[in-house]
């Protein structure tokens, strides 16, 4: 009996080549639509697969291949008689290679299609074939990536195709739909408002791997880089001028960078005003028209300031913290210039990310041809976290407001300038490890505690850092003072006014709230309430 192979491909890549060589060797092709059309064009004959269901194609091409004489051939076993018997009596013939790629539908999307017209982009017929084939992979090859396409006609010069690379195309079928049943599951129970989007039974992430890495967190780890496929994240929207390929370790703190740049302009530079709880309106106007640069290291900052330019931004950012700096990584929220690459040049830096440089500051950058230049054209907007668990994942909802009210609890009020560093710093303090304590003096995070296994410890870090900080500029010591969580003792605030600091928020919600409260009203310290806790393990 001649062979047969089924032809329905969306990508044409290779598909000339192979069905060239499958008639060269005596295989019947059977095919559909604008693929049977592409072959016959270039000399391909090839037999429509409605002359084989004795069923004309309809409904829209929704209906094509859905047939048993299609899937009674794919599925029929070899070695089982009674399977070879039943088409027999049928009169349907084996189909001994599937040759499909899908409907684009990760594409069509992202393409800001309607509702009704995205759904016409679930393939329902292709997927169904290429399943039913590598169910019955030992009898039928089955392929899905024309990267496989000349292993296969390697194979078949020989004689076969090993039945173990059959099996692993097999499973590469399974990999390819239910990313492809992921995307469109995320799809069909999305919500108009991304916001609103539920935690379904079953988690679903259509991943796809963008590239290999070295290595992982250690030289010993494998490790790769997986995007969405149906989604274009701020990853799917950065752009590499420079440098040496990205890390692990790079990416992560990249991941964190970019975030924190994307909340200052979603909290700070782009916020509507905040209500207070005496019913006024509470306004960040000291940052308007204010870049924003922040330092990474260990995926926690290390500094961050705003500033009127990128040059006045990242220098305050370095005064933060000269040493740590160090082989560190750059997020800012503005147009990266000459001057300020010059001056980014003078410290060895691992990673800048900015929405755009200009041509000269490109060519400062080429000095360092290590350094990784992104461009970063998409913020970040995804509205699920997950953590890897043993055997499992943690998923949460993003960390996504950054104040939930604005309570003053004081005698006394902070003022503008206060509330503005408030508002500065709180972007910096959700990004760092808790216990977070961030001390802020000129919009700048001069002292950042974090990582401690107690508020006591990391405040005290942040004073102190803050402190060296005046000291060696020679200015007055900090007013403001951000902490990620609640104070559950009296001691962070008493620590505080021991460094001048005159300005406190956190979120409240202390069964010893009024502690805390009592000794800033002792100390003659402002304190807000917002509400919101920002915790990062």
């Amino acid at each position: 009996m001649k062979k047969r192979a089924l032809m329905s491909v969306f990508v044409k890549d290779g598909i000339l080549e192979l069905a060239q060589y499958l008639k060269s060797a005596d295989w019947e092709i059977l095919s559909t639509g604008g693929t049977a059309k592409y072959l016959t064009q270039n000399g391909i004959e090839v037999t429509d697969v409605s002359s084989v269901t004795n069923f004309p194609e309809c409904l829209d091409g929704r209906v094509k291949t859905l047939h048993p004489a299609i899937h009674a051939g794919l599925l029929a076993r070899r070695d089982n008689p009674e399977h070879m018997k039943t088409i027999q009596d049928l009169d349907i013939n084996t189909i001994d290679l599937v040759c499909v790629n899908l409907y684009p539908f990760f594409e069509k999307v992202q393409a800001g299609l309607t509702f009704p017209e995205t759904v016409e982009f679930i393939d329902i017929g292709g997927p169904t074939m290429i399943r039913a084939a590598a169910k019955n992979y030992q009898d039928v090859i089955v392929l899905t990536d024309p990267a496989d396409y000349e292993v296969v006609i390697e194979g078949l010069k020989t004689g076969d195709v090993p039945v173990e690379v059959k099996r692993y195309l097999a499973g590469k079928v399974f990999n390819l739909t239910s990313a492809y049943d992921a995307a469109v599951s995320r799809f069909m129970l999305g919500s108009e408002n991304p916001e609103e989007n539920e935690l379904q039974h079953y988690y679903t992430m259509p991943l796809e791997k963008s590239q290999e890495l070295r290595y992982g967190e250690n030289a010993h780890q494998k490790a790769a880089l997986y995007l969405t496929a149906d989604h274009k994240g701020a990853f799917g929207g950065m752009e590499q001028f420079q440098g040496k390929e990205l890390s692990y370790n790079n990416i992560r703190d990249l991941d964190v960078a970019w975030k924190a740049v994307s909340a200052y302009n979603k909290f700070v530079k782009n916020a509507e005003s905040v209500k207070s709880d005496d019913g006024s309106t509470v306004n960040f106007a000291g940052t308007e028209g204010s870049i924003f640069t922040i330092a990474l290291k260990h995926n926690t900052p290390c500094g961050a300031a705003l500033g009127k330019d990128a040059l006045d931004s990242y220098k305050k950012t370095y005064e933060c913290d000269p040493v740590s700096i160090f082989g560190g990584i750059i997020g800012c929220s503005g147009t990266i210039d000459k001057v300020a690459a010059e001056e980014m040049v003078k410290c060895f830096l691992e990673v800048i990310v900015a929405p755009d440089f200009t041509e000269e500051a490109l060519e400062v950058f080429k000095a360092k041809k290590n350094l990784r230049i992104i461009k970063a054209t998409v913020e970040a907007t995804e509205f699920f976290d997950s953590m890897s668990v043993d055997g499992g994942l943690l998923v949460q909802s993003r960390d996504n407001q950054l104040f939930e009210k604005w309570n003053v609890v004081t005698k006394a009020k902070p003022t503008q300038e206060q509330i503005d560093e408030m508002a500065f710093g709180m972007t910096v303090a959700m990004f760092a490890k808790s216990n977070a304590i961030v001390v802020v003096k000129d919009k700048t995070a001069i002292g950042i505690g974090c990582g401690q296994t107690n508020r006591i410890w990391a405040a005290g870090q942040a004073l102190s850092r803050a402190k060296e900080v005046t000291d060696r500029l020679g200015t007055s010591q900090a007013e403001v003072l951000i902490s990620d969580a609640f104070f559950p003792f009296a001691d962070c605030v008493e620590e505080a006014a021991k460094f001048n600091i005159k300005a406190i928020i956190q979120p409240g919600g202390s069964i010893r709230d009024q502690e805390s409260i009592d000794a800033a009203d002792k100390l003659g310290i402002a304190m807000v309430f917002t509400g919101a806790r920002h915790f990062k393990h």
